[in-house]
């Protein structure tokens, strides 16, 4: 999730931002804003996970690198979200296969798989500190939902060769997860999840410690487009040969033919006191990570310290859902009754980025302009990948991005006044479906 729009309670008195700025563990070199003219052979725009990683690899090849973000290192999604990081996209793999054809669908497919091995190597080469832990749970919440998860179980296996997918129902369910919520569920052998602020933290240390010049606080005001470009704000300017944007859900009219092909949807989370050792093994024994299959999903993990990581709801029109607390804390009640009583420490939520199929938006524009965002959700892996085949894209090696470029996107339909509204009545019917 992005955007600081913590949530309130009952009283005026606004809450921590989020548990994860309370448990940082890795220090940055100074990133002071951004002032006067510089040069660098690739501008990147975007301080989260798609424009770090895109700084750290270009750093390493040898590129001059500056990387300008408009708040701190890991202000949006990339420093709030669920920390899941899983293989596919925010949209089956079957919308893929319908625009792009088979052989091209399965060839993304093992990039994001390749992306959650680019994240564990990541981690393991940099050494940050970000709990990362393996094992996820994608489960049903109702009869149809079986259905659909052992058809996509089956079609990953048939079609794709992956069989890390295990069900689980009955005994072996509760083994994993503590709670008669849910019928059925697909255990991911591949999936897992880490602290995602420190994950981004590190990945941008790292690109200082490769010689990347990261400069926060420093908002972009106007892209001057030509070979070189010039990127502005406030108080300086880069002049680059090329431009990396990884904005996402922070684009915000910057590009204007690139608005129209997002939206932003605002996601909440909580975070409960650290639970104790047998409460713990009566929600999530094995420590897995879970997000279920409705449309409007939720999602949830245990931190390193035991707390319930718990996230869900969605707004489309930039208000918060009302009796939002009521709405999260009762759910929590729902599943786990062994946690009535424990403390909610923090809520925070913020926005996503998603595009109309859910699939992710990688392109170019002109010859020296590279943007990746969209990520529909999906992204902790994805992005890390996003900004190595950038990377590789400008040093001129390997197709990785050109293939995921050629997935068609539409824009948003309704214009600039009426899109948002049509999303929001769609996103009724969809909650309305989740309930039947």
């Amino acid at each position: 999730m992005e955007q600081a729009a913590d949530m309130k309670g009952s009283s005026s008195q606004v809450r921590p931002a989020s548990w994860y700025r309370d448990s940082v563990q890795v220090e940055l070199a100074p990133c002071e804003p951004l002032q006067g003219e510089q040069h660098a052979d690739v501008c990147v725009v975007g301080g989260g996970v798609t424009g770090c990683s895109a700084a750290l690899h270009l750093a390493e090849r040898g590129y001059s690198v500056v990387l300008l973000e408009a708040e701190d290192i890991g202000h949006g999604a990339s420093g709030r979200s669920g920390g899941q990081i899983l293989p596919g996209l925010g949209t089956d793999i079957a919308t893929v296969e319908q625009a792009l054809g088979p052989e091209t669908a399965r060839r993304i497919w093992e990039m994001s798989r390749e992306a959650v091995r680019l994240t564990a190597s990541l981690v393991d080469r940099h050494a940050i500190p970000c709990e990362l832990s393996w094992g996820y749970l994608h489960a049903a919440v109702k009869p149809r939902h079986v259905k659909e998860l052992e058809t996509f179980r089956d079609s990953l296996s048939r079609n794709y060769g992956y069989h890390a997918l295990e069900w689980l129902e009955g005994q072996a369910l509760r083994d994993h997860l503590v709670t008669d919520a849910y019928p059925a569920a697909l255990y991911d052998h591949e999936g897992g999840h880490l602290h995602p602020l420190n994950y981004t933290l590190g990945l941008a240390r790292a690109a200082q410690q490769a010689g990347a010049r990261l400069h926060t606080q420093s908002a972009v005001r106007r892209i001057r487009r030509g070979e070189p470009v010039r990127v502005e704000t406030d108080q300086g300017a880069v002049t680059a040969d090329t431009l990396v944007l990884g904005t996402n859900a922070y684009q915000l009219g910057l590009v204007p033919e690139l608005s129209g092909r997002i939206m932003r949807a605002a996601n909440y989370m909580v975070a409960t006191a650290p639970l104790s050792d047998a409460q713990a093994a009566q929600v999530l024994p094995r420590g897995d990570a879970l997000s279920d299959a409705n449309f409007v999903l939720d999602y949830y993990r245990l931190s390193a310290d035991r707390r319930l990581i718990y996230g869900g709801e969605v707004s489309y029109d930039g208000r918060e859902p009302p009796k939002l607390e009521a709405r999260m804390d009762a759910k929590i009640a729902r599943l786990f009754p062994v946690l009535a009583g424990v403390p909610i420490d923090y809520r925070w939520g913020g926005d996503v980025a998603i595009t109309f199929n859910r699939a992710p938006d990688f392109g170019r524009l002109g010859a020296n302009i590279f943007y990746a965002q969209g990520y529909s959700g999906h992204g902790m892996a994805l992005a890390g990948l996003a900004g190595k085949l950038m990377s590789d894209a400008i040093a001129g090696y390997g197709q990785g991005f050109e293939t995921f470029a050629a997935m068609p996107h539409r824009p948003f339909p309704g214009g600039r006044w009426l899109r948002k509204p049509l999303l929001v009545l769609a996103t009724h019917f969809y909650k309305l479906r989740d309930r039947l």
